[in-house]
């Protein structure tokens, strides 16, 4: 069976422009309206999805229980979908972060998987768990006979399943997009491989 993965990234958040990780920030008002623009411009009639999983992370989670209760679909919390944690820089900006850690700072950006956050999550720990997160999607959708799925979730988590499915090295994910509301799509295998189109599965 092939999944479809609609991944669903939150909008604007009150601690936009710093690195929020795992600090539970709500969305602004503006955050709310592009999420709501991003589904109002690719939601089908009738709605394709079968469940609906999200991040814990408030500002996931009340966008993505709001569109559970609109369309009657079942929602799963998933503690393995929350972004990567950035330790002592969370919730800090980034300008501020380059100020006093320039090289550390500029070291992560080029090098992710060996340099990280002082007290932070690892991204091999942190693709790991994602990991985790899809074999537990997989399971929840394969009960529901799910063939789409929407994930609300982060742009880190994002970023780094568009970097497997292109197979791409992990010290990638940075360049990859995943823009504030922005919506991508990608197809889960029955082996947990992730690929871009329907096609590039056949």
């Amino acid at each position: 069976m092939l999944l479809r993965i609609d991944l669903l990234r939150h909008g604007e958040t009150q601690l936009g422009h710093t690195l929020r990780g795992s600090t539970d920030d709500a969305l602004t008002e503006l955050g709310k309206k592009q999420m709501h623009i991003a589904l109002e411009q690719s939601i089908q009639n009738p709605v394709q999805w079968n469940v609906i999983f999200t991040s814990p992370l408030q500002r996931c989670n009340a966008f993505a229980q709001q569109i559970a209760d609109q369309y009657h679909l079942p929602i799963y919390q998933n503690v393995n979908l929350k972004e990567m944690h950035f330790g002592e820089w969370e919730g800090i900006a980034i300008a501020e972060i380059y100020q006093h850690s320039p090289e550390l700072l500029a070291n992560f950006w080029q090098f992710p998987t060996r340099f990280t956050p002082p007290k932070g999550e690892s991204l091999f720990d942190f693709r790991d768990r994602i990991l985790s997160a899809l074999k537990e999607i997989q399971i929840v959708a394969t009960k529901y006979n799910a063939n789409q799925v929407l994930i609300v979730t982060h742009g880190g988590v994002i970023k780094l399943l568009k970097c497997l499915a292109m197979q791409k090295p992990l010290d990638d994910i940075l360049k990859m997009g995943a823009e504030l509301a922005q919506l991508n799509t990608l197809y889960l295998t029955e082996n947990l491989e992730l690929k871009l189109t329907e096609e590039t599965v056949k």
